[in-house]
């Protein structure tokens, strides 16, 4: 398999990989996973930038990993799903195995670093506006629908959310991060979208849907609760971890219970730095839009899999609601100043 990938897109090795990060340098560090890291890499010569995945091979099922990957990278292309460039399975400067994969880079990190920045205060240019973001869910179901009904076998990510999903220049997002990904039986793929004969939690806290704790089979189903809470958590600015979510209060029920009239109260009021005043008309318009995309979190995001709305039916709902408030709402954009948000009363 990784003759086919390196085939495919070309080797790199090693020495180049070490010099193109500076010898995986801390400056050039761009983020950590649970398998390993991930660098900033410029190959002087060739005048490229691009991300290097580097796995951490003494971690139990890291070589896995690293393997799901290329296989999944070998199977997958799709305008949505981050670009895997070629692989390297290699030995480093000590003699020790050495597997990277080597991405495409994607200058405007991931949806984590925008829906929750790092900074503190949130201002014009570290946050999203409404439209950013109903663009960004259309680019992930488009990419998650691409996976469950258009590759063959089915694909299963098992493991979206925020920190996955990265940003090119333009904010267009790309889905990344295969490693716990799952290609499911022929068989699998033409009956049921929820059978597989892989078991157990596979996922993130706050992500990974329910009935993987409780033994049942990784399924298409399972990626599209993930998707639910990535929406929810899109268009409310809370993270289905945050303190306020004990017992019976999850970001599920935060969110179902304010549908309709208190959509105002959980919605992101970071959206509205981006925003002059606008009159009754247009905030009707963004109150309709907010109500829809959050009431299709909502949906597939129930705790029953079969309740859930299906990827090919979530998809067109969220084209519908991008367009649709494309199509009507005001320019919103702010022209000029920072916008640093002070009061969210003013806007609820």
């Amino acid at each position: 398999m990784l003759a086919i990938v390196v085939k495919q897109f070309g080797r790199v090795s090693y020495h180049e990989l070490s010099n193109g990060t500076g010898g995986f340098s801390e400056t050039n560090l761009l983020g950590q996973g649970s398998f390993g890291a991930v660098y900033k890499c410029t190959f002087q010569d060739k005048g490229t930038i691009v991300a290097v995945k580097v796995f951490n091979l003494e971690k139990f099922g890291c070589t896995r990993s690293f393997m799901a990957e290329c296989e999944a990278l070998r199977r997958v292309r799709h305008r949505c799903l981050i670009k895997t460039i070629t692989c390297c399975s290699s030995i480093n400067h000590q003699g020790q195995d050495f597997k990277a994969l080597i991405l495409e880079f994607m200058p405007n990190g991931s949806l984590e670093d925008w829906l929750h920045p790092k900074s503190g205060m949130p201002t014009l240019k570290n946050t999203l506006d409404i439209s950013q973001r109903l663009d960004i869910a259309v680019n992930v179901m488009d990419a998650l629908d691409y996976l469950h009904n258009h590759c063959h076998p089915s694909i299963v990510h098992c493991d979206l959310k925020p920190s996955n999903i990265l940003l090119a220049e333009d904010m267009s997002a790309r889905v990344g991060d295969f490693g716990m990904s799952r290609i499911l039986s022929e068989s699998a793929s033409k009956t049921l979208p929820i059978s597989s004969s892989t078991t157990g939690i596979r996922g993130t806290i706050g992500y990974v849907a329910p009935e993987y704790g409780e033994g049942s089979s990784i399924s298409t189903l399972g990626d599209v609760y993930s998707l639910g809470i990535l929406l929810l958590e899109m268009f409310t600015g809370r993270r289905p971890t945050d303190d306020i979510f004990r017992g019976s209060l999850d970001l599920h029920r935060h969110s179902k219970d304010a549908l309709p009239e208190r959509i105002w109260e959980i919605a992101d009021a970071t959206m509205w730095l981006h925003t002059d005043a606008f009159d009754n008309t247009t905030r009707s318009k963004i109150e309709n839009c907010l109500v829809s995309a959050i009431a299709l979190g909502v949906s597939c995001s129930k705790k029953q899999p079969r309740e859930r709305t299906l990827i090919q039916d979530a998809v067109a709902e969220m084209h519908a609601i991008r367009d649709s408030y494309l199509m009507f709402a005001r320019p919103l954009l702010v022209e000029h100043g920072d916008g640093v948000l002070t009061n969210l009363q003013d806007f609820q």
